[in-house]
């Protein structure tokens, strides 16, 4: 048996993965459910190494992970929070297997947008894709009241000022769509990356040129792009390209902060 650094008590183990309290898997051991490479176990608290020895139950493989990295379509309705009393938390809409990880949003989405969101219990990860000096970009859709068009798109690539006088960095917004809505009222489809994740962002930006989001999707962050096969609520793990991706992402238009005059 493994007895390298990365051994672990096997209660702690079988506990991490979601197969039950300490008490309840030391129960498990003792009725001989438990075998690590063919062998009954006789302690739930023996060291085991879950990347090498072969741990089963109930004559079933125990797949062992450290971390877990999800992508969640995100549904409106819904806040990107860990728990609340009085809400439905982006957690809720995962099974308890996924749930034993602890995972956590990356980021956050305001609770009537939807689209992509990041979940995941790797705090390293998390930690240097939200760094303001990353400056990892996220491409929203949206749509808008009004006729957005050249000197919105202008206005943005300077940065705009916010209600509370910050000077946002420059954003690239791109116009897909101008229609007059089904009771007439002209509106804009719109596409907008923005490179900093300050508080409802993307609907104060366009509260300074005199508009209003009235519908707002993430589509991407850095180089994770949403599955448009995922349903509003919907997930999947990552798959190891995208994960690698995330993990050597380095933004390479970073913009730098336009002075204020």
């Amino acid at each position: 048996m493994s007895k390298g650094k990365k051994t672990q008590r096997l209660d702690k183990i079988l506990g991490h993965l979601g197969y039950g309290t300490r008490s309840e898997i030391k129960k498990y051991v003792k009725q001989g459910r438990v075998t690590i490479n063919g062998a009954v176990v006789k302690d739930s608290g023996m060291q085991c190494d879950p990347e090498v020895d072969v741990v089963e139950l109930d004559g079933e493989q125990i797949f062992y992970r450290e971390f877990v990295y999800l992508m969640l379509h995100k549904p409106p309705g819904v806040i990107s929070a860990t728990e609340d009393m009085r809400e439905k938390t982006v957690i809720d809409l995962l099974p308890v297997d996924f749930q034993v990880f602890s995972p956590f949003p990356v980021g956050r989405l305001d609770k009537d947008t939807e689209g992509l969101l990041l979940l995941t219990n790797d705090g390293q990860l998390a930690h240097d894709l939200l760094s303001p000096r990353k400056h990892v970009p996220k491409t929203y859709e949206a749509v808008v009241l009004g006729h957005v068009g050249d000197p919105e798109a202008a206005r943005f690539r300077e940065g705009v000022e916010l209600d509370d006088g910050y000077v946002t960095l420059p954003a690239e917004l791109k116009v897909l769509e101008y229609r007059l809505d089904t009771d007439g009222t002209p509106i804009s489809r719109i596409q907008l990356t923005i490179s900093e994740g300050k508080f409802h962002q993307v609907k104060r930006m366009f509260e300074a040129v005199g508009s209003r989001v009235t519908y707002l999707k993430r589509i991407s962050m850095g180089p994770l792009v949403l599955d448009e096969t995922l349903p509003l609520g919907a997930f999947r793990e990552l798959t190891e390209s995208e994960l690698e991706s995330l993990r050597t992402y380095k933004n390479p238009a970073a913009p730098k902060k336009q002075p204020t005059t």
